[in-house]
């Protein structure tokens, strides 16, 4: 990886945005150790930047330090994958209705071609092109609303629980049964309807709740590389 450029070398923002890319990118893998004079390194950071780097990040939730052992990426078990979904639920039902109320003839015109591309990657088995369209939709829905204190704690959510996410996009069937429910939600974004919009959005993460014990232990091992969205 390049050399993040700082300006100042032991300004941490940078590196946090790099470091943190890597882990929610799947670069790092939960439970590996980070060390500083290797982030250091690699990002072309000081020392003190990379500590103070994790220092934010265990804020975050997504990494984790422990005495006298330094630091580590954060692993998110299944029972905390499930209360964040959970979460997730209530705020981006949310912002869903928000969308609802305020979308635009363009943003409409953008949803229903997420909608269609949806339908085409499924029908020609195209799993990782239908994962990155399920995060440009959720985005994307974010994005409409405006809740932008929503949008951050979801955006730290995410990051969190993108491994149990990865397993769940990447688990045999799962896109034809999430399609449908992202169809709906689309359309009731597109007939401005708030209720119908945040019951889909709920019942679409519901549905995530009620797969992700089946995925957990059908996949235990298996690990991504992606950061798409169920």
């Amino acid at each position: 990886m390049a050399a993040v450029s700082t300006g100042t070398a032991d300004r941490p923002a940078p590196v946090v945005d790099a470091i943190r890319d890597a882990i929610t990118g799947g670069e790092f893998a939960p439970n590996q150790r980070l060390v500083e004079s290797e982030l250091s390194e690699q990002f072309g950071a000081s020392r003190a930047g990379v500590r103070n780097a994790l220092v934010q990040l265990a804020s975050e939730g997504l990494v984790e330090r422990i005495q006298n052992r330094g630091a580590r990426v954060r692993a998110v078990s299944l029972p905390e994958a499930v209360e964040i979904t959970e979460v997730r639920m209530a705020l981006e039902g949310l912002c869903a209705a928000k969308a609802a109320e305020q979308a635009t003839e363009d943003d409409r015109r953008v949803l229903r071609e997420i909608g269609d591309r949806m339908r085409e990657a499924v029908a020609g088995g195209d799993v990782l092109g239908y994962s990155d369209l399920n995060r440009r939709l959720h985005t994307l829905i974010l994005t409409i609303s405006g809740q932008n204190t929503a949008r951050t704690v979801l955006e730290r959510l995410r990051g969190q629980n993108v491994r149990h996410q990865f397993r769940l996009a990447m688990h045999p069937g799962r896109p034809t049964v999430s399609l449908p429910q992202h169809l709906e939600i689309i359309e009731a974004l597109c007939e401005g309807d708030p209720e119908a919009a945040e019951g889909a959005v709920r019942r679409h993460l519901r549905s995530v709740i009620d797969a992700l014990p089946q995925v957990d232990e059908a996949q235990p091992q298996r690990l991504g590389t992606d950061g798409g969205t169920r």
